[in-house]
């Protein structure tokens, strides 16, 4: 529990056997449920997840038949709590290959419970370790595709591709979630579908985490791929140009 809210934290994990474990440590045991999805992995990734030592209050592991892609896992999850938890008021998602520091998630939580934000995003370029911390390819990467998200959904914020998030159950509730794009592009679909409801976004500075043995699990042209028609439709819900002027720039709030 966190400031009087239950927390929820959904964890995609695909073919993460080897950091499933420690993914799982780094949730704070301010965090009342982790449900842990596991893709379909090739590897025993499901099996170390549910003997992982853990601190929350409850862990659950879901196995999908068949691998959707992190979308598709986010939105398991997502239904998962909505369905089976009644009483968790946020949900937080941290990855399974453990690029999420547990120490970041309460000023990410902070402004959701607070009331400040339906929506609170990780902003990893918030700080200079990421100059040092992120690959190259993916600085560039992730700086083309934060600019153009912004322009296609209207909200003020940056890094877009930073899947360290949280939630109200209230503003989840409001969403198609079941539409959510299931692989690599679903941050910035996300983002189109919280647009088109008018709700409230804001960035969270985070740390980013890259360990030595880091290797992305995707080719760059397999997640460029859908992006174009995801900021195009991501545009047209949002009703481009016109702007909210609420939600926007950073938030920083202490946490309790």
């Amino acid at each position: 529990m966190f400031l009087g809210a239950k927390i929820a934290v959904v964890m995609p994990a695909y073919n993460e056997a080897d950091k499933i474990a420690a993914a799982i440590a780094a949730v704070p045991a301010l965090v009342d449920v982790l449900v842990v999805i596991d893709d379909a992995s090739r590897d025993d990734t499901a099996a170390r997840a549910s003997l992982a030592p853990h601190n929350v209050g409850v862990c659950e592991v879901i196995s999908h038949a068949k691998n959707g892609g992190v979308g598709a896992s986010l939105a398991t999850g997502y239904a998962h709590v909505l369905a089976h938890h009644p009483d968790v008021d946020v949900i937080a998602v941290m990855a399974g290959d453990g690029q999420m520091h547990g120490d970041d998630l309460p000023a990410l939580l902070a402004p959701v419970v607070e009331g400040v934000a339906d929506y609170a995003k990780g902003n990893r370029f918030a700080g200079d370790a990421v100059w040092r911390e992120m690959p190259r390819t993916r600085q560039v990467g992730n700086i083309v595709l934060s600019l153009a998200t912004r322009a296609a959904v209207g909200y003020d914020v940056f890094d877009s591709q930073c899947g360290y998030t949280a939630i109200s159950r209230r503003m989840l509730q409001r969403l198609p979630i079941a539409q959510l794009y299931p692989r690599y592009g679903y941050p910035n679909d996300l983002l189109g579908l919280l647009a088109a409801r008018r709700a409230r976004v804001v960035d969270v500075p985070v740390r980013p985490v890259y360990g030595q043995s880091w290797r992305s699990g995707i080719s760059p042209t397999a997640a460029l791929h859908p992006l174009p028609f995801l900021l195009a439709r991501a545009a047209v819900r949002a009703r481009v140009p016109w702007r909210r002027g609420v939600g926007q720039g950073n938030h920083a709030c202490a946490s309790g």
